[in-house]
């Protein structure tokens, strides 16, 4: 038999017929009146008590739950602890989580026209139209939708289109589940708002009494916990894809832009972004955005966490963009050895200053080096603007530079990027 067949082994149960002799009209009796009876008897109540034990809720009744438990030692800072994990609904897991989130995913169409340039100047510009395709999470019942902006912005287009430049969306269509709402599925949608920045856009389609998906706290997201990637891969509607969250807090840098992602082994390929990463409960912990690949690459997918989405959201539905605090300079990072040779101190060395911002209005010149913010040591212009990020518009923060060797505290208040 070949090695690479399938191999089944069938156990059967062989039973020997017993034959038995009749009893003779002469005997005493007893096998008859006794010996016949208890037998009978014996063998009854075993098929009862066998046909009770082989339904799960009666056995349940008669003897409890039998779940299979294991016990899974964890060393913490306290010392060795012990915990009990069921395993009897785990096969289930799956199942659920899809059947929970499905009818809140959709996918997206989107349509540019594309317009070739000349080359070296001769010939006429071609027009094409170009789509691209990605995911969305519908999160309310009247037809707001969240996705990634590169999924909607033409200037995230794909490198098909690198000789072309396209224009702002022609058209938005939105599919939801046909299985759930039915085979007229398809609408057009408008683009509420987008943030490259953040790399998140809300989408809206005229149609209510959808299922919204619920959120969970991705702060509570934990390596090794159960992770299910659901979108539209490669036009593929409502598959899903499931693995572990191999890390949380993971810093990536994509199109200069840094992002703090959950890390998953799910399954994420183009089509999946603006999708949804949920937990076993099928509530969403991140949106599918990024993922490594290359030769010698697998399983290595980002999602930006849920809780990181919740304020941008917001702004993007009431001010259909994101507004942003600016300080207005334009900086240089200053490590050891660079701030060394020019005789200079660690930080941002300012090389602008805009006319009329924040910056300039507070005193801020060409040539200082920012060393502090709100207090807190700056080495780089990432720092600085996670400071002023944590600020809203009109918040005044201190700025400490250091001034051809002299240090000076100055106050900045922050108004709206413009």
């Amino acid at each position: 038999m070949d090695d690479n067949e399938n191999k089944f082994e069938v156990i059967s149960s062989k039973v020997s017929n017993a034959n038995f002799k009749k009893n003779n009209g002469n005997g005493n009796g007893f096998g008859k009146t006794i010996l016949l009876p208890f037998v009978s008897g014996i063998v009854g109540c075993s098929v009862v008590i066998g046909t009770c034990f082989g339904v799960p809720s009666i056995r349940e009744k008669l003897i409890g739950d039998t779940t299979v438990e294991t016990s899974i030692n964890t060393t913490g800072g306290s010392g060795t602890t012990s915990n009990l994990i069921s395993l009897s609904n785990y096969s289930n897991t799956a199942v659920f989580a899809a059947n929970k989130i499905l009818p809140s995913i959709v996918g997206i169409e989107v349509t540019y026209t594309a317009t070739s340039n000349s080359f070296f100047g001769f010939g006429q510009p071609m027009t094409s139209t170009a789509t691209a395709t990605g995911s969305g999470i519908i999160i309310s019942e009247d037809g707001y939708i969240l996705t990634n902006n590169h999924v909607v912005d033409s200037s995230s287009s794909s490198s098909s289109y690198s000789y072309y430049e396209l224009s702002e969306a022609t058209s938005v269509k939105v599919k939801l589940n046909s299985d759930v709402y039915g085979s007229d599925s398809v609408f057009d949608a408008k683009i509420v708002g987008k943030d490259s920045q953040t790399d998140l856009a809300v989408l809206k389609i005229e149609k209510s009494g959808l299922t919204a998906a619920e959120f969970a706290d991705s702060d509570q997201a934990v390596v090794g916990e159960f992770a299910m990637a659901v979108g539209s891969p490669l036009g593929l509607d409502t598959t899903v894809t499931t693995g572990i969250i191999s890390a949380v807090n993971r810093e990536v840098v994509s199109d200069g832009n840094k992002f703090v992602c959950i890390q998953t082994d799910a399954a994420i390929n183009s089509g999946n972004s603006g999708g949804a990463l949920v937990n076993s409960e099928g509530k969403v912990i991140g949106i599918n955005t990024l993922k490594l690949s290359g030769s010698g690459v697998e399983g290595i997918g980002f999602a930006i966490p849920i809780n990181s989405t919740l304020d941008i959201i917001d702004e993007l539905i009431e001010h259909n963009k994101v507004i942003r605090p600016y300080i207005g300079i334009t900086g240089l990072d200053l490590d050891e050895e660079t701030a060394k040779k020019n005789n200079l101190v660690v930080g941002i060395y300012v090389k602008d200053v805009q006319t009329f911002s924040p910056a300039e209005k507070a005193g801020i010149k060409i040539g200082d080096v920012i060393i502090k913010a709100d207090g807190k040591d700056i080495k780089n212009m990432d720092e600085l603007n996670e400071i002023k990020n944590s600020h809203k518009v009109g918040d005044t923060i201190t700025i400490t530079v250091n001034r051809n060797g002299e240090e000076k505290e100055l106050s900045v208040k922050l108004e709206e990027t413009p």
